[in-house]
């Protein structure tokens, strides 16, 4: 019995040492095109905003990095829209739905959050938020003029 219990705590201290690595580890992850100038301007306004560190920002492109997720992740989808993945890893929200749960986290944003719910105000964020992420090489300058599409690092898992 005393050895079980013995071997009981020690993977558990084994698991918990694994995640201490993880920078991610109890954080939400939130998946964004790193390749976006908008995109990268709003992580790192976000990033200011997140003083509980709360938020682990994580370029979709790098598919060999993805984080386990409870539905299967698109790179297309992803693209589209930023992706939120919670702490318990159980519940993946996408575009408005995403920057809802975001603001909700982030000490500066919490008064506005409930405001994020009014009725109409989710219908007309979610067309914003769709129409900003289909323009947002038009509406960032790049370099040039011109934004560079990357293609992924590699494919996504199966």
């Amino acid at each position: 019995m005393a050895s079980s219990l013995v071997t009981r705590s020690e993977t558990r201290i084994e698991a918990d040492e694994g995640r201490s690595h993880d920078p991610a580890a109890r954080r939400a992850i939130v998946l964004y095109d790193g390749q976006c100038p908008l995109c990268r301007a709003t992580v790192r306004l976000l990033q200011r905003l997140d003083w509980l560190r709360q938020l682990h920002f994580q370029d979709c492109r790098r598919v060999d990095e993805w984080p386990p997720a409870p539905v299967p992740l698109s790179l297309d989808r992803l693209l589209e829209e930023m992706h939120v993945i919670t702490p318990d890893r159980r519940r993946v929200y996408a575009g408005y739905r995403a920057f809802r749960w975001i603001a909700w986290r982030l000490p500066l944003l919490i008064p506005w959050a409930p405001w994020l719910y009014l009725p109409g105000v989710p219908w007309v964020g979610q067309r914003l938020y769709r129409w900003v992420a289909r323009h947002r090489y038009q509406l960032v300058p790049c370099h040039n003029g011109m934004c560079q599409v990357v293609p992924p690092q590699s494919s996504p898992p199966s």
